[in-house]
């Protein structure tokens, strides 16, 4: 009994140990299947029910061997949310540029009706994208594997210049195995935790991963078993890992491909600033670009380099043919090399005449005397560069070097640099720029701009021999025109626009008349401009003041042009206020449904104050515009064409740069004035004038500005201090260039209006200008305002040329420079005796 029982026992134990094996192994081979049904359910067709060759717009007989689009696929992975935001930016940049295919992959679902969108089966958008990286691999490979020579997996942040990118992978075999990117090991926080050899290593996928066909045709079939050994979290890692294992080889080990696949770690701060940058122009990839803007700001930026390159090679071109044309004897006044001169037209007496596309003019070598005066008058001046830009053309002498100049030099200088130390690592040595000394520039406007710069720069040997040596070199440098470039039109299209316009402005003009009579429809009104409210305060000087509402009767009511009048007058008594008021009601009189008011205070004059208590009276409504404006102005239609467009609500603010008469007495000789009259002349624009601004009354209460200072009294300093208020509100940062499609919809209105920013945007306006009228500067006003109208009455007297004249007229003014440089000479001899 007992010996049966133990032989029962031992065959349940048998049993059980072969029920448990068997278990185990049925367990693996469901695995394994259930990872190749997971890979091969990408097979099946998108939601958008296109064929992978549609998706991407390739035909079925495109190989290799027969189109020159088949170089390379771009994988991009991207999520549901971002399609239209970065995928769109992507697609409308670089994507369309790209040496053959690109497709976004996405979670299932995902679908677009313009871009070419992968819905990937069974795959979510779940960061880290693991799943999605190798599903799009094994994508790719089962589509494509014999379509395309080159594999690239991307992301949506990611810029690439194509035109580069396609020199590069021609320049290397796509038979043969390669894993292509910026090598990496981990950053110091996760060293040891990726589970990698002391000789393994992966290529980070923020900059883009390149496989060849090879690589791509090796690794493919193992991505199960990828997905079934992850290690990290880190998606780029485990298809190193996967590379490394099933294709055995490593990413590239080379320094230079951080320079050529290149990441910013400043994250969502990268290439948000200036983009002249010397990693920018020797990248083929750029990341992160992490809102869809900055894509296409860069975009912008890189196709401008590439019309600077086109220019350049023109020239070149142009210099090619002016040098066979010398070999083959080929006359320069012949017209067969000219591009846009019929070869049978007429040549004679045309040695002298310029023609479009000229070869004598832009195929002339660099040189500093392409240009050949004929008299002295045609001379042209140097300017001589230092620390200010000192010009004999200007009525002020010496000038402080603006933006555009020292943008140049530093891109001639930048350019000269680099061609310098081209070859700077196989000499054992570089050269740096480190000063410029001083220079001398001109401008010719046949041929270009001509430059002599003299460099302080730096000499570091650092093979063989080491030594760091200063060392001085001259510049010479042209950098020369190309030729002019013309777009023709069917029509004349600057009359048809002009017609347009007058035609319009009558319609509206008439519609607006007859419906002050009839109920017109809707439907049949023009858009109503927005409303200008023309804001003046005033106190005395009642004969300028019959002069301005003059001018507004005529270009503001009698033109129709919907606008406003609102006066805030000062007066110490009841008469003085009264002869303003009465000036109004007359005026009221005449169009008795124009809205024309005034507000009336006591006490002494505030331009501040009276500008602060118009902004935020109720004659003005929350949408119209204000343009403040002093009585001494006279101004067009066209003025006011200029306020409606240069002035955004929530956007932008208008100061017009004016342009201020000077005293008639001593200039024309004659008051009032002409259009014909603006000249240097007769008076100068006003360019740190603020006093005129036009502004949306919703952008003036703006809580960061909130009016006028109302604690300055008397003459000026009022608009420096609104200026800066507005300057401080354009210059808050409150986020990132923000991209509509990747934040809810319900949120981006109060998004958008919190990261609200005010410009200010100034441009010369000839029809604005300000009517002399003497100046007396008040003894008792502050420091700040006392110094501000005595310069602004110096510079109102009249023009350089004339004080100039002026000062040589009266011989002790000489008498007095002479004797003053006398003493100064004196004094400085007496120093220098008494440093010895």
């Amino acid at each position: 009994m007992m010996l049966q029982h133990t032989m029962n026992k031992r065959k349940t134990l048998i049993i059980a140990c072969f029920g448990i094996a068997l278990g185990l192994c049925i367990g693996t081979v469901l695995k394994n299947y259930r990872a190749l049904e997971i890979v091969k359910r990408c097979n099946l067709r998108p939601t958008n029910l296109k064929t992978p060759n549609e998706i991407i717009g390739l035909n079925d007989d495109d190989t290799i061997q027969n189109s020159q689009r088949n170089l390379v696929f771009v994988g991009v992975m991207t999520a549901k949310g971002f399609l239209e935001g970065r995928a769109r930016a992507v697609y409308d940049t670089w994507g369309r540029e790209v040496p053959g295919r690109i497709a976004f992959f996405s979670s299932e679902g995902s679908y677009s009706e313009d871009l070419p969108v992968v819905g990937l089966k069974n795959v979510d958008d779940r960061y880290p994208p693991q799943k999605k990286s190798f599903m799009m691999l094994y994508y790719m490979y089962e589509h494509y594997i014999d379509r395309f020579e080159w594999f690239i997996r991307a992301d949506d942040d990611v810029y690439m210049e194509p035109d580069k990118l396609e020199r590069f992978l021609r320049s290397i075999d796509s038979s043969k195995p390669q894993f292509i990117g910026q090598a990496g090991k981990g950053n110091s926080e996760e060293f040891g935790l990726l589970s990698l050899e002391f000789d393994e290593n992966f290529c980070m996928g923020g900059p883009g991963v390149i496989l060849s066909s090879e690589t791509l045709r090796r690794v493919a079939p193992h991505i199960p078993t990828c997905l079934k050994n992850l290690y990290s979290t880190h998606e780029d890692v485990e298809v190193g890992r996967c590379v490394q294992k099933f294709a055995g080889i490593p990413c590239t080990w080379n320094y230079e491909m951080q320079y050529i696949l290149r990441h910013n770690s400043s994250g969502r701060n990268a290439y948000t600033g200036k983009l002249k940058r010397k990693e920018i122009h020797n990248a083929i990839t750029l990341h992160p670009i992490k809102q869809a803007p900055l894509m296409y700001r860069l975009h912008s930026y890189i196709q401008g380099l590439k019309a600077e390159e086109l220019r350049q090679e023109s020239l070149l071109l142009h210099r090619d043919i002016k040098r066979m044309s010398k070999y083959l004897e080929v006359p320069d006044e012949s017209t067969y090399m000219l591009p846009s001169v019929s070869p049978d037209s007429d040549a004679s007496g045309s040695s002298n005449k310029r023609h479009f596309e000229d070869h004598n003019i832009l195929g002339i070598s660099p040189e500093l005397n392409k240009f050949i005066p004929s008299n002295t008058n045609d001379l042209l001046e140097w300017s001589f560069i230092a620390r200010s830009l000192y010009s004999p053309t200007s009525a002020n002498p010496k000038q402080k070097i603006d933006s555009a100049m020292r943008e140049g030099l530093e891109d001639v200088i930048t350019e000269v640099m680099e061609n310098i130390n081209n070859y700077s690592r196989q000499r054992g040595r570089v050269i740096e720029f480190r000063e410029l000394l001083y220079g001398y520039h001109r401008l010719d406007a046949l041929h270009g701009q001509d430059l002599i710069l003299d460099l302080l720069l730096i000499y570091k040997k650092y093979r063989g021999k080491k030594m760091t040596v200063p060392v001085r070199r001259h510049l010479y440098v042209q950098r020369a025109f190309t030729g002019i470039f013309v777009k023709e039109m069917d029509e004349d299209f600057y009359n048809v626009t002009l017609q347009q316009s007058l035609f319009g402005n009558l319609l509206q003009n008439s519609i607006s008349r007859l419906s002050s009579h009839f109920t017109i429809a809707n439907a049949l009104l023009p858009p109503t401009m927005d409303k200008i409210v023309f804001v003046l305060p005033i106190s005395g000087r009642l004969a300028t003041f019959q002069r301005f509402l003059r001018t507004y009767e005529l270009i503001c009511i009698e033109a129709k042009q919907h606008c406003d009048l609102l006066v805030v007058i000062f007066g110490s008594t009841t008469e003085d206020l009264n002869e303003h008021v009465n000036q109004l009601q007359e005026l009221r009189s005449r169009h008795i449904y124009e809205q024309i008011n005034s507000i009336q205070r006591s006490g002494e004059f505030s331009r501040g104050v009276a500008l602060d208590i118009a902004a935020r009276s109720s004659y003005i409504e929350h949408d119209d515009i204000i343009l403040f404006i002093d009585v001494d102005m006279v101004f067009e239609v066209e003025t006011l064409q200029r306020v409606r467009m240069h002035t955004r609500r929530g956007q932008q603010v208008y100061l017009p740069i004016v342009f201020s008469q000077y005293d008639p007495k001593r200039s024309a000789g004659r008051g009032g004035f002409n259009p014909s009259d603006i000249n240097d002349e007769n008076g100068y624009f006003r360019q740190f004038g603020f006093g005129i601004c036009a502004i949306y009354k919703s952008d003036i209460l703006d809580e960061d500005i909130n009016g006028f200072d109302k604690d300055i009294t008397g003459w000026g300093l009022e608009d420096v201090k609104f200026l800066e208020k507005i300057v401080r509100v354009g210059t808050r940062q409150r986020g990132f260039l923000t991209n509509t499609a990747e934040m809810p919809t319900a949120d981006y209105n109060q998004e958008a209006e919190q990261w609200r920013r005010l410009t200010v945007f100034r441009a010369v306006d000839p029809t604005l200008v300000h009517i002399y009228h003497d100046i007396s500067c008040d003894t008792q006003l502050d420091a700040p305002q006392y110094n501000m109208c005595l310069g602004t009455k110096a510079n109102s007297l009249g023009s350089t040329r004339l004080m100039e004249q002026l000062f040589h007229n009266n011989p002790d003014n000489i008498d007095f420079i002479v004797e003053f440089n006398r003493r100064k000479f004196q004094q400085q001899q007496q120093q220098q005796q008494q440093a010895r």
